[in-house]
């Protein structure tokens, strides 16, 4: 692998959360019923003419303010001319020459890898195709046309890319930043965000690039890495054996983690675009770029940033917090209840805080299938939450059986913990008995502990919880028997005089 370079671009194709097609009125919802969604203009009836999105210009032109990119002042629509079962008008209407987005960059941490910005080429507008369904029809196919006409924000970045894992940091950055701006919903299972990965490799140190296979539709995270990464070892084994790779379409198959063939890459000169002579150029003017621009929201990587300093938290949880825009919300509203009051500092508060999103929360929301707008609990709940067990209230052991009891009832914590008497023991003078009454009873222990066993000390913690049914504040109850074991070190065995 070390004398070889992979280079790797990626198409990310983002559906855009308008309410109705790019062309037409048709409803661009998922999940109806199949051909109940496609209108004449979708299916290229002869008479009908196209009449471009507002809001899909406006969604493009968010995105590439978001990445820094140049929006065209004038932009137009090609048709790019191909045969397909599912595409009936036998052309899509996409960008070529003067897309609407040119340039700008995204940031990228791999796992392990250095930050690196990855530069794009463009971003343009164009419609979807229908969709072959292959299930169910025996050795026949069936067309869904429901899908035609549905925008698209087709997303390519330079083949810039160098290995699998930064390919799918990349995808997972985009995927990211398109929902955080509210332009697409990145379903992956209805195919709303999707990717087709260009893999070639190339001796270490050369600048030319080998012939690419694409690598179509692949629609995870995970099996966008897997499928570059088997790519790049197919390449490399290739060549290292004589043989040469051919620029083609390939598709992945994740139950054999393999790709193989389905067709010959076309060239851009395949395709015979020209001009939609039923579509005029769209001129997008300062004004609406500047309205647009007004609107947008702080950005990912700002917010992960602000969030650190501002509220101390790691990078990990930080960035944790952000991968949802709605998350980061939740968070800074119960970081505000939970830090409003209390004993702690605030900037611990918030690092609690943050420790129950990504945790207790994530694990609830997970197992349920839940979104975090239709979580159980309220950020106001779980900021109060946190607050108890900043001021010593509840332990962190009792505040989860505090939080599944908010989860299943939607009561405050307060209440639950006055109900269920959950409150925690912190009286001095009753641990202290209570550590008293364990010492006592362990006479072995306590001599083991004496003569140099620390680890017995946990035992120890364990029998004062016991005692208390759980109670009883364990930092606390840590302290008093340190104290305890280390007076009964310094008294002088009995019978003897000090």
């Amino acid at each position: 692998m070390n004398a070889w370079q992979p280079v790797i671009g990626l198409e990310v194709h983002a559906r855009l959360l308008t309410r109705s097609k790019l062309f037409s009125g048709a409803p661009a919802g998922y999940g109806a019923a199949p051909n109940t969604r496609a209108c004449a203009i979708d299916l290229g009836f002869p008479g009908v003419l196209p009449v471009l999105n507002r809001e899909a210009v406006r969604m493009a032109v968010r995105f590439g303010l978001a990445v820094g990119a140049r929006i065209a002042p004038r932009c137009i629509f090609a048709r790019k001319n191909y045969f397909y079962p599912d595409l009936p008008k036998g052309y899509q209407i996409s960008q070529y020459e003067d897309p609407i987005t040119a340039g700008g960059s995204i940031t990228i941490e791999p796992a392990g890898g250095p930050r690196r910005d990855i530069g794009l080429v463009r971003a343009h507008l164009e419609e979807d195709a229908g969709r072959s369904v292959h299930e169910g029809f025996g050795r026949g196919t069936g067309i869904d046309l429901n899908r035609a006409g549905t925008p698209l924000l087709e997303i390519v970045t330079e083949p810039a890319i160098h290995g699998a894992a930064e390919a799918a940091a990349c995808m997972r950055k985009i995927h990211t930043l398109v929902r955080w701006l509210g332009i697409c919903d990145g379903n992956m299972q209805e195919g709303s965000f999707r990717c087709d990965a260009n893999v070639s490799v190339r001796p270490a140190g050369s600048q030319t690039l080998g012939p690419r296979s694409e690598i179509k539709n692949v629609n995870s995270f995970r099996f966008v890495e897997r499928a570059i990464g088997y790519e790049i070892e197919r390449q490399i084994d290739l060549i290292e054996s004589g043989g040469e790779v051919v620029q083609e379409t390939r598709l992945y198959d994740p139950d054999r983690h393999e790709t193989r063939p389905m067709r010959d890459k076309e060239d851009a000169d395949d395709y015979r675009y020209f001009p939609d002579p039923d579509l005029l150029p769209v001129a997008v003017g300062e004004a609406f770029v500047a309205e647009v621009r007004d609107g947008l929201p702080e950005l990912p990587d700002a917010r992960r940033d602000r969030l650190a300093g501002q509220y101390g938290l790691g990078a990990a949880d930080a960035a944790q917090l952000v991968s949802y825009r709605e998350v980061a919300d939740y968070f800074e509203a119960a970081a505000e209840a939970a830090g409003s009051a209390g004993s702690e500092d605030a900037a611990d508060a918030a690092r609690l805080t943050a420790n129950w999103v990504n945790g207790e929360l994530a694990g609830a929301l997970n197992r349920e299938g839940l979104r975090i707008d239709e979580a159980r609990v309220t950020a106001g709940q779980l900021g109060r939450l946190v607050r108890r067990i900043a001021d010593g209230t509840v332990s962190g052991r009792m505040a989860k059986a505090v939080f599944d009891a908010m989860w299943g009832s939607g009561e405050e914590p307060d209440a639950i913990i006055e109900a269920r008497g959950l409150r925690q023991v912190t009286d001095a003078g009753e641990i202290e008995g209570l550590v008293d009454a364990v010492l006592d009873a362990h006479p072995a222990q306590v001599d083991q502990y004496l003569g140099g066993a620390e680890k017995v000390l946990g035992f120890f913690v364990g029998q004062v919880m016991k005692r208390s049914g759980g109670k009883a504040d364990p930092r606390q109850a840590n302290r008093t028997l340190r104290e305890r074991l280390a007076r009964r070190r310094d008294e002088p065995p009995a019978g003897q005089t000090p």
